[in-house]
């Protein structure tokens, strides 16, 4: 979910600078609502479970060539991609893949002989791609999507008394990214007492949700909204967020599409890497101690890390967080 909506920045910027070219995004249905306020777009379907499994997807990539499309742009650089972008490719159509700069990725995150230094962002990647196809991009004139309206629904869950709105998105695909659910709760009973905010908790899972809805039941100020909105629904309440704080996970990169001000925190992996969400200033990504733990990062994704480097979050300490949340909002 993070790459697709890591996407949805520089698509703006195209449309901005392009007015007169139309963009055809294929991916799945789930993600649809991500592009549905760039002008100028249209959305084919992968169904990649369904109707486009396996030998499938020459099928998609026939309903890809019947739009008449002039060019491909693979953001994505995997396997389906990749056989898309071949068949359109010897059917004549231009195309340009992304470098994933893995090479690069690789010195940054080994242990013997590390270069410890930013890479290329992955929006930068992205917007490489149709510099290739003869379309330069500038993303720092990239608009952020409109704020959604804010519907009656979402004034009952969150109550109609004037108090700014912070969320909060605890969990990552890998525990190494997640802060300890322990000093999250010191960050939330800090800002619940000045009893001047209220605090949106975000995740999916019934495990998160489990916990949420616990964390919820604790503090006044705090409300579990997961499993209680549609994914539309969730994203229009990112949309009017006055801050957002979460791992290097999804919802950084949601809150960042709407140009809210994002606090994310990083375990073993470190916004060097490229990930960080997309607008932010670098002081609103907080990471672990890398005097105390120097291989860091361990891995791109969080997946992989020496022993002992399972705690390294717990050096980020809850009152930096409520210092960066109230300095933003």
């Amino acid at each position: 979910m993070g790459d697709v909506a890591m996407t949805v920045p520089v698509l703006q910027a195209f449309s901005n600078k392009y007015p007169e070219v139309k963009l055809t995004i294929l991916s799945r249905a789930f993600f649809k609502p991500f592009f549905e306020d760039i002008p100028n777009v249209n959305f084919l379907e992968a169904d990649v479970y369904g109707k486009h499994k396996r030998f499938g997807i020459f099928k998609l990539a026939k309903e890809a060539k019947g739009l008449g499309i002039d060019a491909v742009a693979d953001l994505h650089n995997v396997i389906r991609s990749k056989v898309i972008t071949k068949y359109l490719c010897i059917s004549g159509i231009k195309t340009a893949t992304i470098n994933k700069g893995r090479s690069e990725k690789k010195t940054l995150t080994r242990e013997k002989n590390k270069k410890f230094r930013q890479l290329k962002t992955t929006h930068q990647r992205y917007a490489d791609v149709f510099v290739k196809l003869g379309f330069p991009l500038d993303l720092k004139v990239s608009p952020a999507l409109p704020r959604k309206d804010f519907t009656q629904k979402l004034l009952n869950l969150t109550g109609s008394a004037p108090k700014k709105l912070i969320g909060i998105a605890p969990f990552a695909a890998h525990e190494s990214k997640v802060y300890p659910l322990k000093l999250m709760k010191e960050v939330i009973s800090i800002v619940d007492k000045t009893e001047k905010y209220k605090l949106l908790l975000f995740g999916g899972g019934s495990e998160e949700t489990s916990k949420l809805k616990s964390i919820g039941a604790e503090f006044s100020s705090a409300i579990c909204v997961a499993g209680i909105l549609s994914f539309k629904e969730e994203l229009a309440l990112i949309s009017n967020l006055d801050v957002m704080l979460s791992m290097d996970s999804g919802n950084g990169h949601l809150a960042a599409m709407y140009g809210i001000p994002v606090i994310s925190l990083w375990g073993v992996t470190h916004p060097y890497a490229g990930f960080a969400p997309f607008g932010q200033n670098f002081e609103n990504n907080l990471v672990a101690d890398r005097v105390k733990y120097p291989l860091i990062p361990t891995s791109i994704y969080g997946n992989k890390y020496p022993e002992g480097y399972e705690g390294a979050m717990k050096t980020i300490f809850p009152q930096e967080v409520v210092a960066k949340i109230l300095e933003l909002i």
